[in-house]
């Protein structure tokens, strides 16, 4: 085999979205290179031939031949790589050693300047994932142009075969981590993977977890990024997601898109998101905590306006919480499952009507309402709609503390929760470790 193709084929070996196809023109051997997730090949090699048929003669030179598919070069190694990443189709003559970089067939990334659905991005790129797993890739490869980039891909369920693509920068990504997320793979080819449960499932993580191990997005860009920094990345065809691993604490708060403004922005940006969780988790139980328990915590003024507020409320603290939070929850479930042009006005309903009335009606007070504001838009600053869900789920359990022991129980609930997210780790990657959140900023 010649040096380039081997010195090619070794650079290439761990993406199996790489190929190196023989064919002939005009009974001339020839190799074509390229990424499957950039280039159409059949498309590509159906038009070379026919371009052939149509402009090839007899008395043209073999040059003159090489010529017709784009400039003749010789053997570049770093050339040939920096057009496969580009998305080019190199074709190598094997007769004279000497190479051509033809303009392909693309894949069509069909969808690839929709912007995504579930997150929202201000300024930055608009692209998001689809369903189809080589045109995923394709983005990836698009967003990410390095020659680091590694993709293994597997075939996975005994009934319902679906393949899943490991994405990683080798040189920046933790060996063990791959080969842990590798070998797990290996082990469990059998399992379906239809869902997110059924690939907590395969990677060997508990289903009862409150806190998912992996980082889920539909941009590009953040995966990209979380590539740069160290992370993998698993792409599941039919899926139009991307599933970071290891997830940390510090995703919940930082976005690539965040660096897409002057540095004070971006800071403030991750600090309101922190105080936006701390609000979520601490003001519900606040309420309970000195309405119920330790009033004397109150100045006086204070405590007689919370007890003016609360004339005629016939429902303790920790029941009149619940039960604005229980028909938050059900707004904020119907508002999501609802279509898009109904919506907006359940969430109206739930949130200005209902909420006008029951204080009308003296079941709840007015300054619950206020709580039950702040907690809701405090909630959605958190990066991420996982993570949101289990900062409200969290949140029920500081209030059932703080109801019983108050200011005392609201802080035991909150070291509780602290020890719980210390505990996580994804294969040997503490939950709560900041180290691959500093490389951010060196890679930024």
């Amino acid at each position: 085999m010649d040096r380039l193709i081997q010195e090619i084929k070794n650079k290439f070996e761990n993406n199996d979205d790489f190929f190196l196809q023989p064919d002939y023109f005009m009974d001339i051997p020839v190799i074509l290179m390229g990424f499957n997730t950039l280039i159409d090949l059949t498309e590509s090699r159906e038009a070379l031939h026919i371009y052939i048929e149509r402009s090839t003669s007899t008395n043209k030179t073999m040059f003159e031949f090489m010529s017709l598919f784009g400039e003749v070069l010789e053997n570049d190694t770093n050339e040939v790589v920096s057009s496969i990443m580009e998305g080019k189709l190199i074709i190598y003559f094997e007769s004279t050693n000497k190479y051509v970089i033809s303009k392909p067939v693309p894949k069509l990334l069909n969808r690839f300047f929709e912007p995504p659905a579930n997150e929202s991005v201000v300024q930055g790129p608009l692209s998001s994932f689809i369903e189809d797993i080589d045109q995923n890739i394709g983005i990836v490869r698009k967003q990410l142009n390095s020659d680091h980039l590694r993709v293994k891909s597997f075939s996975v369920g005994r009934v319902e075969k679906k393949r899943i693509s490991l994405l990683y920068c080798d040189g920046s990504a933790d060996m063990d981590l791959v080969n842990n997320v590798i070998r797990q793979l290996e082990m469990n080819l059998d399992k379906e993977v239809n869902n997110l449960q059924n690939l907590s499932s395969t990677m060997g993580f508990s289903a009862w977890a409150s806190i998912s191990k992996f980082n889920t997005t539909e941009l590009p860009q953040e995966v990209a990024q979380s590539l740069r920094v160290g992370k993998v990345a698993l792409i599941v065809d039919r899926l139009p997601f991307a599933f970071i691993l290891p997830s940390l604490l510090w995703d919940m708060f930082a976005l690539e898109n965040d660096r897409n403004y002057p540095m004070p922005v971006m800071l403030l940006l991750r600090l309101l998101r922190i105080v936006g969780v701390l609000l979520t988790l601490i003001f519900p139980a606040l309420y309970v905590a000195l309405v119920a328990v330790n009033p004397e915590v109150l100045r006086i003024e204070l405590a007689l306006a919370v007890s003016q507020s609360r004339d005629s409320v016939p429902y303790p603290a920790l029941v009149e919480i619940l039960l604005v939070l229980v028909i938050l929850e059900l707004t904020l479930e119907a508002t999501v499952r609802l279509p898009k042009s109904i919506g907006p006005t359940v969430t109206m309903v739930g949130g200005i009507i209902l909420g006008q009335a029951i204080v009308s009606a003296k079941l709840v007070s007015n300054l619950i309402i206020i709580i039950l504001a702040a907690t809701t838009i405090a909630n959605s600053t958190v990066v991420g709609f996982q993570n949101s869900l289990s900062i409200r789920l969290f949140k029920y359990v500081i209030v059932f503390l703080a109801a019983i022991y108050g200011v005392l129980g609201m802080l035991a609930g909150l070291v509780l929760v602290c020890t719980y997210l210390a505990s996580l780790n994804t294969f040997g990657v503490p939950y709560v470790q900041i180290n691959l959140a500093k490389d951010r900023t060196k890679n930024g």
